[in-house]
C-alpha cells in the first residue's frame, strides 16, 4: 500500500521537513551539476527542420533518459546549442534543491513544506550589466532567425524559439510583473508570434493593454535557470512576482537587468532575452502546434505578434526546449512535481483540513486528473475537498476528473488511485457534475462549433472514492500492511527486489 509521506528517508529525516539548496544560479551552473550526475549527453550535426524535434521526442518520453544537449548545429554559428530532457532522473531532485533519493511524491512534499507552504519572498535587484548584455542587437542588426528554433512536431506551422522560456508582463494597473510560459513562433528576424491562452495572468495583462489601446511591453527569456522556468509555469499567487519567490527559493535576490526599451527586468544571467511590444490589435497567422493535451487542439489562426527592439544574449547562447509531447512526457514531470504541491497549498489554504497528499497526474498533464487525499474528520468532508480541488486556483483551467480518496492510498499511484475509486465509489451516488467550468481552445474535447463561439467551458467529475463515512468502521479491511508496516519490509527484505542473497 502507499508509503506514508512521513516515512524516514535517507539521511534520517523526513522529507516534509528537508530544506532545499539550489546548487546552481543559471543554466550553464545548473548543466555542471546535471553532468556530475552522469545525466549529460551531447548530440552534434543534427538539424532544426527535423532531427532535433524527433530525437527530443524520443528522450523526453522517457524519465531515465539523459539531458540532450545538441551542439554544432548545421546552418548556425558554433556553440549555439539546445538543451531538452533538463527534468528527468537523478537531476529532477537536483533542479529542486533535494538528495535525488527522493521518490516523486516525497520530493513533490519537500518542495511544498520548504518552498511553497510558507512561499518565502526575496525582491529581486537590479544590476547594470552582466553576462546576458555579452551581446545586444537593436534596430537592423535584431534576427531572432539566427537562433537555432527547432520544428518541434512535424506538423508545427513553424519554428518555435519559445518552449523553454518564460515571458514576462506587466498589469497596466497594478504594476504587478508576472512571469508565464506561453509558446513563442518565429514569424521573421523582427516579429515573434505570442499565443496567451484566455484567461491566464498574461492573458489578463495584455486584455488590460489592448483595452487602453496601447501595446503590451514584454520579455521573453530563452535560457534562463530551470528553478525561474518551473516557478513561471507553476500557478503561484496573483499579484506577487516569480522573480521574488525564486529569490526566496535560492535565499538570494536575484540580479535583474531592465531592458532598455520597456523597463522590463530579466535576469542578468539569462541566456538569451527578446524585448519588444505586442499590439493586440495586430495579428499574423499563428499554429498550428503540437500542445500539451497530445493533439494539434487550435489550427492556424491570427494572434498577436510581438514586434522586437532588442535581443540580448550570452556568447555561445543555449536554448532551453521544453516542447509538449503527448503524455506523460517531460512537461508532465515537472508539472506533476510543482503542480501537486501547489495544489495541496491552494486546497488547505481554502480550509479543508488534514488533507494527507495530492496529485496531478502525469497521464493528465498534471490537470485532467487530480487525486486528493484525506482523513476523514465529518460528513462531506470529502465532497469539500474535492469541489475546492477543482475549482481552486491550479485545478480551475482545463481540469476534467478529481479522485479524493483516504489517506491509506499513495495518491501519486495511478493503479492505487484506480483501486480506491473501482471499491470505494459508488457510480450512482458518489459522484458530483460541475458544468460551465474554465477550459482551453486546447481542450480537444471541446465542440468545434463552441470554440467558434468562444465558448471554451467543459465539466468536471468529482469522485468521491473515500469509505463512506457513516459505515467506514463497518468498511471491509485491506488485505495488506499499513505503509508503516510496508516500510519496515522495505527495510527488512529490500534486498530480495534488487535480486541479492541474504547479506
Amino acid at each position: 500500500m502507499a508509503k506514508s509521506l512521513r516515512d524516514i528517508v535517507p539521511g534520517g529525516k523526513s522529507a516534509s521537513n528537508l530544506q532545499a539548496v539550489l546548487p546552481y544560479k543559471d543554466l550553464r551552473q545548473w548543466l555542471e551539476e546535471a553532468k556530475k550526475l552522469g545525466e549529460v549527453v551531447i548530440a552534434k550535426g543534427l538539424g532544426v527542420e527535423e532531427e532535433i524535434g524527433a530525437a527530443a521526442e524520443m528522450v523526453m518520453q522517457r524519465d531515465d533518459a539523459p539531458c540532450v544537449v545538441f551542439d554544432e548545429i548545421p546552418g548556425y554559428p558554433k556553440g549555439h546549442r539546445v538543451l531538452v530532457n533538463f527534468f528527468g532522473g537523478k537531476r529532477k531532485n537536483m533542479t529542486l534543491g533535494f538528495p535525488t533519493e527522493l521518490s516523486k511524491i516525497d520530493l513533490s512534499e519537500a518542495y511544498y513544506s520548504s518552498q511553497i507552504k510558507e512561499l518565502p519572498s526575496i525582491p529581486h535587484v537590479i544590476v547594470e550589466s552582466g553576462p546576458v548584455t555579452e551581446n545586444i542587437k537593436e534596430g537592423d542588426a535584431i534576427d531572432v532567425t539566427a537562433f537555432p528554433a527547432p520544428m518541434w512536431h512535424p506538423a508545427d506551422g513553424g519554428r518555435y524559439l519559445g518552449t523553454g522560456s518564460y515571458d514576462v508582463t506587466i498589469d497596466p494597473d497594478s504594476r504587478w510583473m508576472n512571469l508565464g510560459t506561453y509558446r513563442v513562433m518565429v514569424m521573421d528576424k523582427k516579429t515573434v508570434g505570442f499565443y496567451i491562452s484566455p484567461g491566464k495572468h498574461g492573458r489578463v495583462h495584455r486584455d488590460k493593454w489592448m483595452a487602453r489601446g496601447e501595446p503590451m511591453p514584454a520579455v521573453i527569456v530563452c535560457g534562463g535557470d530551470p528553478m525561474t522556468f518551473l516557478a513561471a509555469c507553476t500557478e503561484m499567487p496573483q499579484g506577487q512576482c516569480e522573480y521574488d519567490i525564486v529569490g526566496g527559493m535560492r535565499g538570494e535576490a536575484l540580479k535583474c537587468i531592465k531592458g532598455k526599451y520597456t523597463g522590463i527586468p530579466f535576469p542578468a544571467d539569462a541566456e538569451i532575452v527578446i524585448e519588444g511590444f505586442v499590439d493586440p490589435r495586430e495579428r499574423r497567422p499563428e499554429g498550428p502546434f503540437g500542445e500539451w493535451t497530445g493533439y494539434y487542439g487550435s489550427d492556424m489562426r491570427d494572434e498577436p505578434v510581438m514586434h522586437v527592439k532588442a535581443v540580448y544574449h550570452r556568447n555561445n547562447p543555449i536554448i532551453l526546449g521544453c516542447p509538449p509531447q503527448r503524455p506523460p512526457d517531460e512537461m508532465c514531470r515537472y508539472r506533476a512535481i510543482t503542480r501537486s504541491a501547489m495544489l495541496r497549498s491552494n486546497v488547505e489554504k481554502a480550509g479543508v483540513p488534514d488533507v494527507a497528499a495530492a496529485w496531478a497526474h502525469e497521464v493528465g498533464n498534471a490537470r485532467m486528473l487530480l487525486g486528493i487525499a484525506i482523513r476523514q474528520r465529518y460528513p462531506g468532508h470529502a465532497k469539500q475537498a474535492g469541489h475546492v480541488a477543482a475549482m481552486c486556483h491550479v485545478g480551475a483551467y482545463a481540469g476534467k476528473y478529481v479522485v479524493v480518496t483516504d489517506e491509506d492510498i499513495d495518491v501519486s499511484n495511478l493503479e492505487e488511485l484506480t483501486w480506491a475509486m473501482l471499491t470505494r465509489s459508488d457510480p450512482a451516488t458518489s459522484i458530483d457534475i460541475i458544468h460551465g467550468a474554465w477550459s482551453t481552445p486546447l481542450d480537444p474535447r471541446i465542440p468545434p462549433d463552441e470554440k467558434k463561439k468562444g465558448n471554451m467551458t467543459n465539466s468536471r467529475a468529482i469522485i468521491d472514492a473515500c469509505r463512506p463515512f457513516h459505515w467506514r468502521n463497518e468498511f471491509p479491511k485491506v488485505n495488506a500492511p499499513s505503509p508503516e508496516e510496508a516500510r519496515r519490509a522495505r527495510e527488512r527484505f529490500g534486498y530480495l527486489l534488487e535480486g541479492k542473497d541474504k547479506p
